[in-house]
């Protein structure tokens, strides 16, 4: 069996162009050295079944051995604020923040410090077993003060800790804010302090974590919410502590002030803003979760944008990923004359007694913006891509074999990605503390994008490259990276453009610009299903980076929490583009409509098929065959998700109603948006609604739109040596649609 994990790394940047630099960052736990080589995608899906893996080799300066060292992933989020005079000058003192836990009594957790563990400091934080703590230490002497009870999960606290120097008092404090029936919950726990305190230098100030024994490096990372956290150079009573934090109107002039940090204000960077006048900034590290409803929130909005001052929360996690800062294994200059492609650095080892290695790092070549080298662009779909990183969906084993109604084998990937959960996974999933993932980035490695990786998007994806390329049919691959970035202009100089097998992910940039490409005459195959369907956003300035909030609707794995559905790196609503008002019907004919995972079924022609102007499309093709009765995913070409027909989501009336594959039976689930109330009658047996259907229709300058709604259609290219009624269909169309005259 072959080990896919002996190596792991990331190409960065993780899209590139001709004549650009690219670095590869790798690590492995066990070899010394690998053999390298640079290769270019054709087909990424081992199935032995269909074409297999197939790749070019690329000649290049790195490739050979290349030494190797373990790299270590560091996840966990918090804010760093940088060593200042203004952190040290003063003895007694106050901090506070109002906080939501999420995981308390799961281990030790800190929430705000300035803290080293070989020379003391302080610290405010949780406990093992969830008590509000705060400590004072001097060296090897620590002073601490606990309260009684732990602190309530998903539950707004005020929490404070307090050093009265003159005293010589050590005051922890807490008072909930869920007043509810009557209740009310606070606590003030006073103990002994030393006599006086000495500050350790050169030290910053962590939010949401402490610094470890390096200083470098981060520890006790907190998984919840804080919101308006504050530092005092006096100690202050709970009373007093609530009335300062209560407010965003800090008054300057308050010389007792050191700090109030307002989450509020640059809620897409990774900056948070000290309001006082000593402007202690602070980094955001390993992206936490921004625009998060703080412990004010009325439910009188649900933008941060329209109400910023009840958005004052950020939603830390133990385990945020979005930067591995690896440091870099080789560098390489792609050569000017390299097509377009989806690529690839192999890396091999045999290592003595064990499995042979084969271990790939995923890149792009885009093609330059503007000037195509083919009439013909794929669009890699790097936001879906991206969206799926890591995917640990398979490891809920009992959840996806109930799914399938059939035992599941999970490979070396699930298995990997189930033992170290701190490569971060994907939007699909969920952080330890329940919350879901909204945020992935492409610093890391990703283990299904690559060849040998779990096949689905990207494996599906290069089934189309590798059909493309077995028909002799030149292309350029663009990606949605560059489309939202650069928009119109990336699409409009080919005369046909084509999307995959699950271009599910897009944000309106992306939208707008296909829609600008179809309304200029531009032609659009679009190959797959459940496309166009969630709403995301680009971080504004940072590359290879999306977010998506899933909201209430939709087919999902997880919802947010109420009143955060707006996207922090854009402020726009997120959820479904139909929920956006955008049913992917009125863009490509065809929109989201089930789910059929267990086998998939062959379309049958419909009369539009037969009509007289529409014999370019099925030249050399029996319609009174079934279309697609084979293919790799489930035994056809309709399955796995599903797209439908639909005149009241905004199919255009002019469109010509193909195919169906209407009959997909036992397990076809539909999606939420279609089931209004639950009843006997709505799986795909008996719900005509649940349904793949093949859609064309003409759009305005000449152009045109050709839709299969499925994203088993692409796995069905191959068979029977390509020489099918499946590639045959899609070859008439990209035929006519790379024809100049106008359709």
């Amino acid at each position: 069996m072959t080990d896919t994990n002996a190596v792991l790394g990331y190409a960065w940047p993780m899209i590139v162009s001709a004549g650009e630099k690219i670095a590869f960052h790798l690590s492995s736990p066990t070899l010394k050295t690998a053999e390298a080589t640079l290769v270019r995608v054709r087909c990424a899906d081992p199935d032995p079944a269909g074409p297999g893996i197939r790749v070019t080799e690329m000649a290049a300066p790195i490739n050979g051995a290349v030494g190797l060292t373990q790299q270590p992933l560091l996840p966990g989020s918090c804010a760093v604020v940088a060593d200042a005079p203004a952190l040290i000058d003063f003895q007694s003192f106050t901090v506070g923040a109002f906080i939501w836990p999420t995981m308390p009594g799961a281990r030790a957790q800190t929430l705000i410090s300035r803290w080293h563990d070989g020379s003391g400091g302080w610290r405010l934080g949780l406990d093992e077993h969830g008590h509000l703590e705060f400590v004072l230490s001097v060296k090897s002497e620590t002073w601490r003060v606990a309260t009684a009870q732990p602190l309530v999960v998903r539950e707004w606290a005020l929490v404070g800790g307090a050093w009265d120097a003159q005293a010589r008092i050590l005051r922890v404090m807490i008072r909930s804010l869920d007043n509810q029936g009557g209740r009310e919950r606070r606590a003030t726990v006073e103990g002994k302090g030393p006599a006086a305190m000495q500050w350790p230098m050169d030290l910053p100030l962590v939010i949401a974590a402490q610094a470890t024994k390096d200083v470098a490096s981060f520890g006790a990372f907190y998984d919840g919410k804080i919101d308006r956290p504050r530092l005092y150079a006096e100690a202050l009573g709970i009373d007093a502590l609530r009335q300062l934090c209560d407010s965003y109107e800090i008054t300057p002039a308050d010389a007792q002030l050191v700090a109030a940090w307002n989450f509020s204000l640059g809620v897409a960077t990774s900056i948070v803003t000290d309001l006082s006048t000593n402007r202690l900034q602070g980094a955001l590290r390993q992206m936490p979760a921004r625009g998060m409803t703080g412990a004010n929130w009325d439910g009188s909005s649900d933008r941060w944008t329209e109400r910023p001052d009840q958005y004052g929360a950020i939603h830390f996690h133990s385990d945020d990923m979005a930067d591995a800062g690896w440091t870099p294994t080789a560098k390489f200059t792609i050569p000017k004359d390299w097509r377009s492609g989806f690529y690839a650095l192999r890396l091999r080892a045999q290592p003595a007694g064990g499995d042979p290695v084969e271990s790939f790092v995923g890149f792009f070549l885009r093609a330059d913006i503007g000037k195509p080298r083919a009439p013909l662009a794929f669009v890699a779909s790097t936001g879906t891509f991206l969206a799926y990183a890591n995917s640990a969906l398979r490891m809920d084993q009992v959840h996806a074999e109930a799914m399938l109604e059939g035992l599941l084998t999970l490979s070396r990937d699930d298995l990997y990605l189930q033992e170290h959960r701190e490569l971060g996974l994907s939007t699909y999933d969920t952080h330890a503390d329940g919350s879901g993932w909204c945020i992935s980035t492409g610093k890391r490695p990703i283990l299904n994008m690559r060849p040998r990786g779990n096949v689905f998007n990207y494996g599906n994806d290069t089934h189309f490259i590798d059909w493309l390329e077995e028909t002799g049919q030149d292309y350029d691959i663009v990606t949605d990276d560059d489309i939202h970035w650069h928009g119109l202009q990336v699409l409009k100089p080919y005369r046909c453009v084509v999307t995959g097998s699950h271009p599910e992910y897009i944000s309106r940039e992306i939208w707008d610009a296909f829609d600008a490409y179809q309304q200029g005459g531009g032609r659009h195959m679009y190959l797959g299903g459940n496309g166009f369907y969630w709403r995301i956003a680009y971080h504004p300035t940072e590359p290879h980076i999306i977010e998506m909030r899933r909201g209430m609707t939709g087919l999902r794995t997880w919802e947010g929490e109420a009143g955060e559905t707006a996207l922090a790196f854009t402020g726009e609503p997120s959820s479904t583009w139909r929920s956006n008002g955008r049913p992917p019907q009125r863009l490509v004919g065809v929109g989201f409509d089930a789910q059929v995972f267990m086998h998939s079924s062959p379309y049958r022609w419909l009369e539009g098929a037969k009509q007289a102007n529409l014999k370019w499309l099925t030249d050399g093709i029996d319609l009174d065959k079934p279309l697609g009765d084979f293919g790799l995913r489930g035994n056809g070409a309709a399955g796995v998700e599903v797209d439908r027909f639909e005149l009241t989501l905004g199919t255009p009336p002019e469109a010509v109603w193909l195919a169906t594959a209407d009959r997909l039976g036992y397990g076809g689930t539909p999606a939420p948006e279609e089931v209004r109330t639950l009843h006997r009658g709505v799986m795909g047996d008996q719900n005509a609604q649940v349904r793949a259907d093949l859609v064309y229709f003409p759009t305005a300058n000449g152009g045109g739109v050709f839709s299969t709604g499925s994203i088993a259609y692409v796995c069905a290219l191959s068979h029977a040596n390509y020489d099918n009624n499946i590639s045959r269909l899609t070859g008439n169309v990209l035929k006519r649609f790379l024809d100049e005259r106008p359709l």
